[in-house]
């Protein structure tokens, strides 16, 4: 069943320089699917449009059938718990404890003022420590998050991801920051949340080879547009040369 649909799409920010041109793609449900190219390819940008942080400037984009351009402040903030977040700087407020940033993910469900409050229930809270649990962090629920390292806080950025009950997440460089044997640790729970939850993944990468090992199948972004969509066991160096260069040889051989 397609989860995300996204059609003609096209990002500017000025009248002459186009970030997303034409961009057409679509998803299932329970898919792993890895979005490389360089620097400036439009990566980013492509991410932030499917949530709407940034506005469509053309074309539409469907999550779970609803056009997420067309929406309303309310119907948009709605859509939004069905989509988590991870960022490459994790995005946790860093004086606030690790469960306290675990339950900021229930504040889509919250009016303002329950948020404001941190009016929590016990389930939710309940349903927090089993995420922490389950990413291995359990023992830091108490701890403030800047006193964590980059693996753990980016795992605590999966558990506030996890915790809205979303039927896909958008993951943005969650291993740019991080040490070889961190970003081990965290694209393996962001594979068995797709594997054993049934959760969609669309994570920017800028390793291909990382890539190729844990997607099961990749996009290829240039200059904003859509060069390769296929396996990722069909990546093969020609194309990983078109979407990078030629002179970007040394850095992709995988």
């Amino acid at each position: 069943m397609t989860l995300l649909e996204v059609n003609n799409l096209g990002k500017h920010y000025n009248g002459d320089t186009k970030v997303l041109k034409n961009v057409n793609f679509e998803i299932g449900s329970g898919e792993f699917v890895s979005i490389i190219g360089p620097s400036g390819a439009g990566k980013s940008t492509l991410l932030r449009c499917i949530n709407r942080m940034v506005e469509i400037s053309e074309g539409r984009v469907f999550v779970d059938g609803q056009s997420v351009g067309d929406m309303k402040k309310k119907s948009l903030r709605t859509l939004r718990t069905n989509i988590g977040m991870i960022f490459q700087h994790y995005n946790l407020v860093p004086r606030l404890t690790v469960i306290e940033n675990v339950l900021h993910g229930r504040f889509g469900y919250k009016t303002n003022l329950q948020g404001i409050f941190g009016r929590f229930t016990e389930k939710e809270k309940e349903k927090a420590f089993e995420l922490l649990d389950r990413l291995g962090i359990a023992d830091h629920a108490y701890k403030r998050c800047d006193q964590l390292s980059g693996g753990q806080q980016q795992r605590v950025g999966i558990c506030r991801a996890l915790i809205q009950d979303p039927k896909i997440i958008l993951c943005d460089e969650p291993i740019a920051s991080l040490d070889p044997n961190s970003s081990k640790i965290i694209m393996d729970y962001l594979k068995r949340i797709t594997n054993e939850l049934g959760i969609t993944c669309l994570v920017n990468l800028h390793q291909v080879e990382v890539a190729k090992e844990y997607a099961d199948r990749i996009i290829g972004l240039k200059s904003g547009e859509i060069v390769f969509d296929g396996p990722s066991n069909m990546l093969y160096q020609d194309k990983i040369e078109s979407i990078y260069g030629f002179q970007q040889r040394e850095l992709i051989t995988v």
